[in-house]
């Protein structure tokens, strides 16, 4: 491993696609629909797949990531259900505001998948990886009778004892604005930065991370869909007050390489929550579960669907 295989994975391609499998090109080429759902004076993008009618499926992206980070994912689910991923604000072409709470982002995702269709046929499952993971937290807290259960994928909790010290203040950096959409990808990354071999996925969602912009100068050019002020309007919360409220059945999964979301922090999370609770850890998956395994993912994810959350809401 070298500093080019984390930090630009990306750029040994020269702007060209990754080679990628049969089942990856099958899964992108179902289209969702892509509409805006307006909440609170701002267009939240909203992707969805499957029939309206059908049981409802929300996943949730992670911070500075958007919708298109599921969409190698939601087609597994369509045939039998409504899957429907928002893009909260700040992030993808979702609008920009002047300030981000965490609250509102709780309501950006009910309000979304309200409007897509995914609570048609009662209560849907919602699905969160990382940030998205706490936001699936606040809906089983705010909105947990509405939930038929949320599933936190590595999100960022920490024991008490294994508590991560927060950065200093930053000073902001302003959109940097590349000349193509292939300098873009080059120096995509994610974040935490990890090795990642699928770099088809990477690829796929680089693509679709980036937004062609005009400078002050009028000159055009590609930039990151993602505010770069976000983090210094964002409100941040203690999410042991999420999990503790939670009043939604929760599962868990974990990528048992995670170096963001450890095995004590599971245990601790799980002591919170509902003894019993699911708990699946992806063998080889690290914080980015679902492009490390997604194979993996999506098989522990419709294992899980089908046993849980009946389940365990027929057991209380």
């Amino acid at each position: 491993m070298n500093e080019t295989n984390v930090m630009a994975p990306l750029q040994a391609f020269h702007g060209l696609k990754p080679p990628a499998p049969i089942w990856f090109e099958n899964a992108i080429a179902e289209e969702p629909e892509r509409t805006f759902v307006t909440v609170e004076g701002a267009r939240v993008e909203t992707l969805a797949w499957g029939k309206r009618g059908n049981p409802g499926l929300v996943f949730l992206h992670g911070g500075a990531a958007h919708a298109d980070w599921w969409s190698f994912v939601a087609p597994f689910f369509a045939r039998e259900r409504r899957v429907v991923a928002p893009t909260f604000t700040g992030m993808g072409r979702s609008d920009w505001r002047q300030v981000y709470s965490f609250d509102q982002f709780v309501r950006e995702a009910r309000e979304a998948g309200r409007a897509a269709g995914a609570y048609e046929a009662g209560p849907p499952t919602v699905v969160g990886h990382s940030f998205g993971g706490r936001v699936a937290m606040g809906l089983a807290g705010d909105f947990g009778e509405e939930l038929q259960g949320a599933v936190m994928v590595d999100p960022p909790f920490f024991a008490k004892d294994n508590l991560r010290p927060r950065s200093p203040p930053r000073p902001t950096k302003e959109r940097r604005i590349q000349h193509s959409l292939a300098a873009v990808v080059a120096r995509f990354r994610l974040a935490p930065p990890q090795v990642c071999d699928n770099l088809f996925i990477l690829d796929f969602i680089a693509r679709r991370s980036a937004v062609e912009v005009v400078d002050t100068e009028g000159k055009h050019g590609w930039a990151l869909c993602f505010d770069p002020h976000f983090w210094e309007k964002f409100t941040r919360i203690d999410p042991t007050v999420l999990i503790t409220a939670a009043r939604s059945p929760l599962a868990l999964i974990r990528g048992e390489k995670s170096q963001l979301f450890h095995p004590e922090d599971a245990a601790y999370l799980l002591s919170l929550i509902r003894p019993g609770s699911p708990y699946v850890e992806i063998p080889e998956a690290e914080h980015h579960v679902m492009i490390d395994q997604p194979i993996a993912f999506v098989a522990a994810l419709r294992a899980l669907l089908v046993a849980w959350p009946q389940a365990s809401t027929q057991a209380r």
